[in-house]
């Protein structure tokens, strides 16, 4: 087993950090505030390549491996969530599910605008009575010969106010149940497209989350994305992905409120000692240590095996619901660590832990990743390891 990085994938995480400390840290705290969309900022990761890190260079992405955006994405969160959220729908969802399934035309036409970051993308499965239950989609689209005509309304959506397009699922026929759900691709400058007001939202305050309402829109029939009815094995396949995104996103949560917990026990003291010496944060600190590299290991894994080729679907569960439990507990810990200090925002970690909570919750819960697991377990199936048996 080799767990070193190579130069190119420490190369990446180390210009992510350094984005994250310069471009990011400055006024996150009153973006966080004020919920004001990093607009400057999203625009910069941009010009640094973040937003289409895995895209081909044929369509202006970076061509990176899976691993190497997940460094990346550990790093901006240790910081800025509202930041790496939209980086991880534009990179795991829209971008991934377009390069996948798109098809030359739409490749060049979309695409290349998203993996450059010219455009912002959003994934519109969510609907108020369509949650952790993708199949009951009452969003529909007409076939009306040479168009579609789409109504219905997608709740929580990311990057809603601030995206140029949108991979929406929609239902086509009822009477098909999942297998009648399609993937299409929407402009947001559409006729039709409503979007609705900013959610004020207990974390990743300053992200973009909408409610869109789609009322008669057409979408022309070239804009529809992969095979008609595959609209919900689509949903789910690129969901797999974007859990990794999400499960780096919280990896970075906790440790980045690890470091400033760290960092803040061995300045302050108390009793004529750092609090770093005291055994009862020494011990909080070891165990959040070994935490942290346990979701760590959990979250590379399943970053390597998707770029083997591997079926990477449990493993991304795990991945997700144990680097997101962490991520709670851990940003629990670091504001216990600051006390008082803690739950001012001057000192990020209130922040971090309000962050840390919909790490449990988008791109599928908690439970849903239980459920996931469990069933593999029960049907006998076993996750290929990532090591050879002998």
């Amino acid at each position: 087993m080799v767990f070193e990085l190579t130069e190119d994938q420490r190369a990446v995480k180390q210009a992510a950090r350094d984005f994250a400390q310069q471009e990011l840290l400055p006024g996150v705290i009153e973006r966080d505030a004020t919920m004001s969309f990093p607009k400057e900022q999203i625009r910069k990761m941009a010009e640094m390549g973040f937003l289409g890190m895995m895209v081909s260079p044929e369509y202006g992405g970076g061509g990176m491996d899976t691993l190497s955006y997940v460094l990346a994405m550990e790093e901006i969160s240790k910081v800025d969530n509202s930041c790496s959220v939209a980086m991880s729908v534009n990179n795991s969802l829209v971008c991934w599910g377009l390069e996948k399934m798109g098809n030359e035309q739409q490749k060049r036409k979309y695409l290349t605008k998203l993996a450059t970051g010219e455009w912002l993308g959003a994934f519109c499965l969510s609907e108020p009575e369509a949650g952790s239950d993708a199949t009951s989609q009452k969003t529909t689209a007409i076939d009306c010969g040479d168009h579609y005509l789409l109504n219905g309304t997608k709740n929580w959506i990311t990057n809603g106010g601030s995206s140029q397009v949108h991979l929406v699922m929609a239902q086509v026929d009822p009477n098909l149940g999942h297998r009648g759900i399609c993937t299409f691709i929407v402009e947001t400058s559409w006729p039709g497209v409503k979007i609705g007001a900013k959610e004020d939202k207990l974390g990743i305050r300053s992200s973009d989350t909408h409610s869109i309402m789609y009322n008669d829109v057409k979408v022309p029939k070239e804009n529809l994305l992969g095979p008609a009815g595959d609209g919900f094995k689509f949903a789910m396949k690129t969901l797999t992905g974007g859990r990794i995104g999400i499960a780096s996103q919280a990896l970075g949560i906790a440790s980045g409120a690890y470091e400033r917990a760290l960092q803040y026990s061995q300045e302050r003291k108390t009793f004529g000692k750092p609090i770093s010496q005291h055994q009862a944060i020494s011990f909080k600190l070891a165990d959040m240590a070994t935490q942290i590299e346990a979701a760590k290991l959990l979250v590379y894994r399943a970053a390597w095996m998707k770029d083997q080729g591997m079926d990477f679907t449990i493993a991304a569960s795990m991945a997700k619901l144990f680097a997101s439990d962490v991520a709670m507990k851990q940003t629990i810990e670091a504001v216990q660590i600051h006390g008082g200090y803690g739950y001012v925002k001057e000192y990020h970690v209130e922040r971090l832990m309000r962050d840390a909570k919909i790490t449990q919750i988008y791109e599928g819960t908690s439970e849903v990743q239980r459920i996931v697991i469990a069933r593999a377990i029960l049907q006998g199936q076993i996750y290929q390891p990532m090591w050879k048996e002998a």
